[in-house]
Parts: C-alpha cells; structure tokens; sequence
C-alpha cells in the first residue's frame, strides 16, 4: 500500500484551504477504529471530511457520506461535544516539511482558534489530537502512555508537544544542481537509496516515479549516471519543488497506486479528494476482505472438523445398537435350548432357528442358562435404547452440518475481492453466523450489523434478455427467495448440494424457453460447491412450491414439485 508522503498531503490540504475554508462543522462521525468524518458546510456545498490514522492508509480528504448506523465510538463524541457549530477556519503544516496538519476551530473567521485538531499522518505512528487554545489535550484518537513512550507521550491534560523534528537535509528550490549532485553523489550507491538518505521529506513512491520520469533505473549506480542523466534528474527534481511551491499538481492513477505530479500516469483524475478517497478506500476494504475471508474460513473448518468428529461418534454407536437384534436372537436360542447347558461353559454352539448354521454365544461361567440369557436380554434393550437416543442427536448434527456447508459454500464463491459489495458479502456471512451464536459479538459492529440485506446479489441475463438474480450468501438467499421473488418467477438451486439460491424473472404471461432454463441451471451449477464438476443436478420450481421450514437456520428451503436439468458450470462466463 502506497503511503501518504509529504507531497501528497501537501497537495490534499492545498486543494482543501481552497475550496472548504471557512466552513461549519456540522457532525462528526467515527467510521470505524481509525478513521472519521466531519461534516463540513460552505455558502456552496456541503461534504465530509475524512481523517485517517491507520497505520498503513494513514490519509486526509473530502471522502464519502458515512453508513446511517449509529456511531458507537467516544471520539467522536468527545470532538463534536467540543467543536459542534464552530468554523474550520484554516489549515496549516506545523512547520516546513513536516507531515503534521493544525485544523483550527473558531467561532467565526477572523477570531481566534479556540481549538485545534491536529492531523499527524505518520505511518504507524499516525494519530489526531484535540487540544484547546493553550495546546493542552482534550482527547486523542490513540493515547500514548509514559511506559509506550518517555520521548512523546499523548494523554489528556497534558500539553500537546509536536513530533520530534526533521534532522535531515531539506529540498531547496534554492539550491543548485553541482551542490544537489554532490551532496547525493558524495557516497556511491543506488540513486533513489542515495536520494533518501540525503534528503528528508522524500517517498520511495515519489522517488520511483521520478526515476521513471528521468529514464534511469532506480537500482543505477550514482557513479554510472553520465552528465545527461543528472541533467534531466535534476529538471524533475526542480519540477517537483515547483509544484510543492506553487501549489500546482496533476493527480492521476499510475500502474501500481496514485501520483499527484503526474508521472507515470495511466488515468488522469479530476481531484486530489476522489483519487486518495478512492485508493484508500479501496486498499483498506482489500486488506479487511483477506482478514475476515481468512478468519471465516479458519472458524468454519475448526466447527465442521468438530462437528463431523460428533457425527462420526454418533454413527459408530449406531451400528453398535445394530447388533441389538443379534443379542435377542441369541438369548431366545439359548432359552430354546436350556437343556444344552452345563454348569462352568464360557461358550455354547446351537443351530439358528432359520437358517440351521451354528451360532457361537460366550457365556459368563458364574452365572447360569436362564441368568446369561436375561444379560442378553438386557443388552438387547440397551441398544436398543441408544438407537432411539442417537438417532435425533445424529440428525441434529447433521443438519448442522449442511447448514455450515453452506455457509462455506458461500466464502468459496467470494474468492476474490473487486469491488467494496465483495467486502459486504462477507460482513453479512459474519453478522449471519454472530446471529447464529457461532462467532462472538465483536467489540466494534461492522457497518452491516444494523443495516438491511443488501440487493447486491451477481445479475446475468438470459440469452432471451430474462434477469437472473443470485443471492451471495444465506442473507441474500432468504432476501431473494421470500422477500424478492413473484409470483411468475422460477426459483433454482443445486441439487442436494451446497449452493446459491437463484431467480430467473418472468413477467405474467411470459415463458422462459429451454435454452433460459438451460442457461440458469449452468449459472446455479457454477454458483454451488460442485462449480468443478462437468455436470451438476438443478432442480427448479414455482415460488409458490418454495417453503421455510420453522425455525430453520439462514439459507434453509425445502421444495416439492420440482423438475430436474442437468447445469453444467463450465459453461459460465464469471463477470
């Protein structure tokens, strides 16, 4: 992930003074541990303003409204109870090169700041801190205490003291190119190392592009660079300060993040705020996608591996209670044949009463004919007993089971991430399965805790132009299925195996013909557990012929008149 530099912040804040000073703070709004959003309101318009200390995607800029559910964050709380109605009145870097950002908050503009938030966009050590017109600190995002840090600590009460400073060598407009030379080249070594170690306020992202930009490799040598390369290296090194000065920039996507001086690009933006609103936003919900897919995946393998162990035991008792029978059907042969016993026999041989074949019975010595038959018996019965226990626990375990096959199912159709609706897929199987009691509540409820199921299930159309509908998890499953569908669609699903529930569109009147059908039975393979296999049985039904069984869990139906097609899931094209 590409951090936010001094050259990018300065231009996010440049573009920001311009268009949003002064403003009213009207809400503030924490999104989640690291990041929050004041909404601002100028004579023309009105936006949010989204700071973020996270450690990798540390960032400012005008970001997007957040989610209706409730804020349930302190600092939030603590910022608005002290800033609610005052004016943003400037934005300022504390000092030269430093990628530290006063907001400062007054009654009206002119006056005085009565408060200030400080926005410390430092990598891991990234923070926002508010303090009163004395610098003394209300509230912090991050408290550093004096045991995490004797250099800087950050708690309330205390006066805010700014970062240690730069002890590097500063970029100069000012300065000329044989002195810059010099200076990098005074050491042999890689020119963009050499170039970091020789100036602060530099990024390796910046330094690539502007490699890039000069035609030289980042890895070259400063004692191969012949006259011309330090010629054009330093035309985009002057290039670069002139814009920092100028305040002039030219965001735009490159091939692997973002520039604001337009090297390397592939895209050109129109502003600073949509490009890093985008890439954060983007990188951020990447990196929760891999996070929560893996910990979904790693909570369902360990239930089911436990739950299949619990069937497995249930089984093994059950083809014990088998043998009930065998138990009777020795005590009856043995009280058959009383007279065949004698006194101190651990084993008699007697005929079966249908077949005639020769049935060994062990028999205890110390007891007698009549008492060893009566342990048969009992034996018999308490088999017999177990069966009639077992059973309902087997089957108890085994719908479990299906349910959590299912579930899986739907992490495997979620393989990869493309847009932020793939991240919301997956929060809506975590809130599922919190519902379900088989994950804790976490500490912070994820957006999609207190919001409806989303509709944003995968749509094809059929070759005769009819819309598909695929639920991405049993949220959406139970959404399209009896929230979703008419009374003239057709519902599909893979048969007997884990997989999506699907609609196939019909208007009254209208007939799907068999190449639609064949078309959605495919998509309903592909979209199930056998998505491998060359053919999968689909069944599919009216609506009317779908039910919920009482208190079944998610993504549980049950079907009856159905009809069977044969999908076969190569044939989709995935979009």
């Amino acid at each position: 992930m590409q951090p936010v530099d001094f050259t990018t912040l300065t231009a996010a804040c440049s573009e920001i003074r311009a268009n949003w000073l002064p403003s009213r703070l009207e809400q503030v709004y924490q999104r989640d541990r690291y990041t929050i959003a004041m909404a601002l309101r100028t004579l023309k318009q009105r936006d949010w303003l989204q700071i973020s200390w996270h450690p990798q995607a540390a960032h400012i800029c005008i970001g997007d409204p957040p989610p209706r559910s409730p804020d349930t964050f302190t600092f939030s709380q603590q910022l608005i109870h002290q800033l609610n109605g005052l004016a943003l009145v400037a934005i300022e870097a504390i000092a030269p090169w430093e990628r530290v950002i006063d907001l400062q908050f007054a009654r009206r503009p002119g006056e005085t700041a009565l408060y200030h938030v400080y926005a410390e966009i430092m990598g891991k050590y990234s923070n926002v801190i508010l303090t009163d017109a004395n610098n003394i600190i209300i509230t912090a995002a991050h408290q550093v205490s004096q045991q995490q840090s004797s250099v800087r600590p950050i708690q309330t009460g205390q006066p805010y003291e700014t970062p240690p400073k730069l002890t590097g060598t500063v970029p100069s407009l000012n300065e000329s190119q044989e002195r810059w030379q010099e200076r990098v080249s005074l050491v042999p070594g890689a020119i963009k190392r050499q170039l970091l170690k020789s100036y602060s306020g530099l990024s390796a992202a910046l330094l690539e592009l502007m490699l890039l930009e000069a035609n030289i490799a980042p890895e070259t040598s400063t004692d191969t660079l012949n006259p011309d390369d330090w010629r054009r290296l330093f035309e985009r090194w002057q290039e670069w300060l002139q814009a920092l000065d100028s305040s002039e920039f030219q965001p735009a996507w490159t091939k692997d993040g973002y520039t604001v001086m337009g090297w390397g690009a592939v895209e050109k933006v129109k502003d600073i705020q949509e490009l890093l609103n985008r890439y954060y936003s983007n990188q951020i919900d990447q990196q929760l996608f891999s996070q929560l897919r893996h910990q979904l995946s790693q909570k369902l393998n360990n239930i089911l591996a436990k739950l299949r162990n619990k069937a497995q035991t249930f089984k093994t008792r059950l083809q014990q209670s088998d043998q009930a029978d065998e138990y009777r059907q020795k005590a009856d042969l043995l009280m058959a044949h009383l007279q065949n016993w004698e006194p101190g026999m651990k084993e008699i041989i007697l005929a079966d009463f249908d077949t005639n074949l020769p049935v060994a019975i062990a028999l205890q010595p110390d007891k007698n004919a009549v008492q060893n038959a009566q342990s048969l018996y009992k034996q018999h019965q308490k088999l017999k007993r177990a069966r009639a226990a077992v059973e309902p626990l087997l089957l108890e375990v085994q719908t479990e089971i299906e349910y959590l096959e299912q579930v899986e199912a739907a992490i495997a159709q979620i393989d990869t991430y493309q847009t932020a609706e793939d991240l919301r897929a997956l929060e809506e199987i975590r809130e599922e399965l919190i519902g379900q009691k088989y994950l804790e509540d976490p500490e912070y409820r994820s957006r999609s805790a207190n919001e409806p199921p989303s509709t944003n299930f995968h749509r094809y159309l059929t070759p005769n132009g009819f819309e598909v509908l695929i639920g991405r998890n049993n949220r959406q499953n139970d959404q399209l299925t009896f929230r979703v569908a008419g009374d003239y669609d057709l519902w599909f699903h893979a048969q007997e195996i884990p997989g999506s529930h699907l609609l196939l569109r019909l208007e009254p009147g209208a007939v799907a013909e068999e190449v639609d059908l064949q078309f959605v039975a495919n998509l309903a393979a592909y979209y199930s557990r056998a998505r491998q296999s060359d053919q999968v049985p689909v069944v599919y039904t009216q609506l009317k012929h779908v039910y919920k069984p009482k208190g079944a869990k998610p993504g549980i139906a049950i079907y009856k008149q159905e009809s069977i097609l044969w999908g076969k899931p190569q044939m989709v094209i995935s979009h």
